[in-house]
């Protein structure tokens, strides 16, 4: 695989969360963002769990898996094949959406594709939905919680409108504490009916929709803009118009700042003979460095987060910055090679 392909693998968000907790619902509300150009695997197990209009007028190719939930295949099974023909360039996908089975465990789905054989993919994250309704009736007489909030990047929790306004702040929080029992690294977001903001979970490569090339999604995306609305994820950045010390770099990808969901970027640092540059990518505690073919002229740092401390986010990007990047730093050009070997 040439360096320029390895750049240009393609996000695998899976959508986890028992059934009924509200997956359709988040999948239908991503999929309306404007401009994103998105894939989706779903089981064919039961009724297709997208809208028929969604599916006709803007998922670019839909891959229906068989043989029951996602979990249950074989590592070189369908969901390889299908994540291969979706990540192929000719579709020009910002990301693919896996929206797993409510029997999948999300565990089992986050290795089928963090070891898959599709070459063109990377992990993107794991959003797990949680029905604050239903929740604590099925889950609240165990004595540890759910092992799946294990694998979460992005826990959702969403139906908080159907609950009575006394009991609401109370019942979320006691999900939280069950969720950082499990996992302290997955961020908590409070979503009504699947509206988080898309720019949380994947990168659109424009913000505007193509003239004409997907008019039933943008009527769809049209008439669900009427009735929804979603609170925006912050987000900041740095230029960065000469090369990075790599050490300050993978510092920074290792630890995000407070608040952080996702980190991306464009870097050059000095190699020992030559620049080379890279392509920096973390959700949640994912670190993924792949190699540009051609170190950038001019770099960038983002930061994204629905609880983002924008000032802190601001002050850790300057720091990576206006670190040296002229003084030799060999332990530090290790460790970001290093993550780049792991990320292949």
């Amino acid at each position: 695989m040439t360096a320029g392909q390895d750049a240009d693998k393609v996000p695998v968000i899976a959508l986890t969360g028992h059934l009924g907790a509200g997956k359709t619902s988040l999948l239908n509300h991503l999929l309306r963002a404007p401009g994103a150009r998105l894939g989706v695997v779903v089981n064919d197990f039961g009724e297709l769990n997208v809208d028929a209009a969604l599916v006709t007028g803007q998922i670019d190719e839909a891959a229906a898996i068989s043989g029951g939930c996602l979990c249950c295949l074989p590592d070189s099974g369908g969901l390889d094949d299908a994540l291969e023909r979706l990540a192929h360039p000719r579709l020009r996908l910002d990301a693919i959406l896996v929206e797993a089975s409510g029997a999948a465990d999300p565990v089992a789905l986050t290795r089928l594709i963090r070891f898959s054989g599709a070459e063109r993919i990377r992990p993107g994250g794991v959003v797990e939905v949680i029905d604050a309704v239903e929740h604590f009736r099925t889950v609240d007489t165990w004595p540890e919680p759910p092992r799946r909030h294990v694998a979460a990047t992005l826990i959702v929790i969403g139906k908080t409108d159907l609950l009575a306004h006394d009991e609401r702040e109370d019942r979320i929080e006691r999900i939280r504490q069950r969720v950082r029992a499990r996992n302290q690294q997955a961020q908590v977001v409070v979503a009504r009916a699947g509206l988080v903001d898309p720019a949380l979970v994947f990168d659109a490569a424009t913000d505007q929709e193509p003239d004409d090339e997907l008019p039933l999604a943008r009527l769809v995306r049209e008439e669900g803009e009427r009735h929804e609305g979603h609170e925006h994820a912050r987000a900041r950045s740095v230029a960065l118009p000469g090369p990075v010390a790599p050490g300050a770099l993978t510092d920074l990808l290792e630890d995000p700042p407070d608040g952080a969901y996702r980190l991306k970027g464009r870097v050059r640092v000095h190699g020992p003979k030559a620049e080379r540059g890279y392509l920096v990518n973390v959700v949640g505690r994912m670190i993924h460095v792949a190699a540009l073919p051609v170190p950038p002229n001019q770099g960038e740092l983002v930061a994204i987060g629905m609880h983002l401390d924008p000032d802190t986010a601001q002050r850790r990007l300057q720091d990576v910055a206006d670190a040296d990047a002229d003084r030799p730093d060999p332990a530090g050009l290790r460790r970001l090679r290093r993550y780049r070997r792991l990320s292949d």
